[in-house]
């Protein structure tokens, strides 16, 4: 029988009644608790700890939960909260080492300049009051006002519900109104009094585990705020594909995916309008970017064959909305656009990827890598740009490592060891460390190959005279933090597993660099200018992510970190009009190579996942 039962969460203290077999995770969705999963709560990945005292509150322990949780957890009121279903009232403690909140805020860092020149434009007019020797209509009393300021505005189209409602809102106002035009085209909204003064732009970039979010003054072209949170769809997985199959499973799932994406684009809106002291219906443009998944979710448009050979996307070119119709609380008649892809796993971000590094219209040659659980690599200029999409896998955001996190306050994102083996780090926000972070991996099996402490193969050494390095259970580890040291309580280590995860995810995207170098018939001392976007790119050690064979062993002057690059090409196409018709000439004119097909694929992946300088 389905009665309520009564659920707390700690340390957050909040209280929830839900139904009686419901799943911890499940709850903690209802009830806005942030807790990790990669696997969107099937039981896979293990990350989804809770620690639940009264074992008679719960179901019995699973066969998945034996799998990732040692005996002494268990005794310790450790369960998997996608396992534990709830059976009478409980209390539920999300340790730290679950929380998926408090990630940094990480700005974009290079901004190329652009002249201002936005779709949306506001007018200012006073309108000559009706007479019985000018009775002109309201609607063409207004087209006269506006062409003396653009002879262009002559002939301006009307949307249909501000007709409508044009003959009160001329009276009520006096005759002193301000419209709102677009794209030197259409009227799309007509307010009372003079409001030219306040004209904003919002741009932002979903990515599959962070939202972020730029309020952009489009009268001066300055950024007025920014916003992050983490992208809530990481209930139901941490990755896209887990995302794409959950979106296939009914219609319902899809739109829940929709309404969290847009209820998560919202609050940063609200956000950084409060940071700004702007009123959100001031805003009347939104360029939205992201990757091909993230785009068909953001628009509700099913996903499923992106994720099937051939990966057909459903559109490519640029797609405009009114904010009523995508639920995105600006000014109800405000425009979205979501900015054209390049192919199923190559995206809008890839497309303001290329804006912001200007390597589309550049004579020099260069190799941009956006990297991220697809990496885009681009190979080119101006006369010719090539791309790819590498499966790098989420190994770079702490997933399928064993004390892997994300970039968030807490984790190791620097490590050295010292000839003795000694290990220094370095953790965000300089607290006590929870695990580790894709940049600290990174300094991690660098210097483990440098010391020996592993070989070019990914194996770790057998020497008995090293104190951090032992075997547990079925595999050999190298410990970073000691137990006293971490705010868990645990040691945080190094796997051999964790080390495999990082080759593959190297290798797949050398590979990529590869191929791509190879098609062009160029080599590495070809390359002018080789960018490495992303946040995370904007952490790592070069001289490390070179030693490994992540990147291309070129001069270190030669690579530019250019930060987060899809946000600031999506201002850059709100602020500008020819940045936006530039995004649909590089959509079409950029050549996609599919990884898998090259018959040289699996060759040049074997070769790549050598951990040692790679040349091109």
């Amino acid at each position: 029988m389905v009665r309520d039962v009564t659920v707390v969460f700690e340390p957050e203290g909040k209280r929830i009644k839900t139904s009686l077999r419901s799943t911890v995770f499940q709850v903690a969705k209802e009830a806005n608790v942030s807790i990790r999963s990669e696997c969107g709560g099937k039981g896979l990945c293990g990350k989804c700890r809770a620690i639940i005292r009264n074992s008679n509150a719960v179901s019995e322990v699973t066969e998945s939960e034996r799998t990732h949780l040692g005996q002494s957890e268990i005794d310790s009121g450790y369960r998997l909260a996608c396992q534990t279903k709830i059976l009478r009232n409980v209390t539920v403690m999300i340790p730290p080492e679950s929380g998926s909140e408090l990630r940094e805020i990480r700005v974009p860092s290079l901004e190329r300049k652009v002249k201002l020149n936005p779709f949306v434009k506001k007018c200012h007019v006073i309108l000559p009051k009706p007479t019985l020797s000018d009775f002109r209509s309201d609607f063409e009393r207004l087209l006269d006002a506006l062409s003396q300021q653009n002879q262009k505005f002559a002939s301006l189209e009307i949307d249909y519900e501000i007709l409508k409602k044009l003959p009160s809102t001329f009276r009520s106002a006096n005759w002193h109104v301000t419209v709102i035009v677009w794209n030197d085209s259409r009227i799309v909204s007509v307010e009372p009094g003079d409001t030219s003064t306040s004209l904003f732009g919002f741009a932002v970039d979903i990515g599959t585990s962070k939202i972020v979010g730029l309020l952009v003054d489009l009268l001066s072209g300055k950024t007025v705020a920014i916003g992050s949170i983490e992208n809530p769809q990481v209930i139901h997985g941490e990755d896209v594909m887990t995302r794409i199959t959950f979106s296939t499973v009914n219609k319902t799932h899809l739109e829940a995916l929709q309404k969290l994406v847009v209820d998560g684009v919202n609050k940063i809106l609200y956000q950084t309008c409060a940071e700004g002291k702007v009123n959100p219906h001031s805003v009347y443009h939104v360029v939205v970017v992201g990757n091909t998944a993230m785009h068909h979710l953001f628009l509700g448009i099913e996903p499923k064959y992106i994720a099937l050979s051939p990966f057909t996307p459903a559109v490519k070119r640029q797609i405009c909305a009114t904010a009523r119709e995508l639920k995105i609380e600006t000014n109800p008649r405000g425009l979205i656009t979501f900015l054209p892809i390049i192919a199923g796993f190559v995206g809008a971000d890839a497309i303001a990827d290329l804006l912001a590094t200007g390597i589309f219209e550049s004579d020099e040659l260069s190799l941009l890598l956006d990297i991220g659980t697809n990496t885009e690599v681009f190979v080119g200029n101006k006369e010719d740009l090539v791309c790819c999409s590498c499966a790098s896998g989420p190994a770079f955001e702490g997933t399928h490592i064993k004390n892997g996190m994300r970039a968030v306050i807490g984790a190791i994102e620097k490590v050295r060891i010292s000839p003795d083996f000694e290990v220094e780090y370095e953790v965000i926000g300089d607290v006590r460390p929870k695990g580790l972070c894709g940049s600290g991996i990174i300094d991690i099996v660098a210097d483990m190959l440098k010391l020996g402490i592993i070989d070019g193969q990914g194996r770790f050494s057998r020497q008995p005279e090293m104190p951090r390095l032992r075997k547990a259970a079925l595999e050999r580890e190298f410990v970073v933090a000691w137990e006293d040291e971490t705010a868990t309580g645990k040691e945080i280590t190094v796997t051999q597993k964790d080390v495999r995860e990082i080759q593959l995810a190297k290798a797949a995207i050398f590979t990529g660099c590869s191929i791509l170098m190879k098609r062009k018939k160029l080599r590495g001392e070809d390359l002018d200018r080789l960018f490495i976007a992303g946040t995370f790119g904007n952490y790592i050690n070069p001289e490390n992510a070179k030693f490994i064979g992540l990147v291309p062993d070129v001069p270190t002057s030669k690579i530019r970190f250019v930060g987060n690059t899809a946000l600031t090409g999506a201002k850059m196409a709100l602020m500008s009009r020819n940045m936006r018709e530039k995004a649909e000439q590089i959509s079409k004119k950029v050549r996609y190579l599919e990884l898998v097909s090259d018959p040289i694929f699996k060759q040049a992946f074997t070769k790549t996942l050598l951990l040692a300088r790679q040349k091109i």
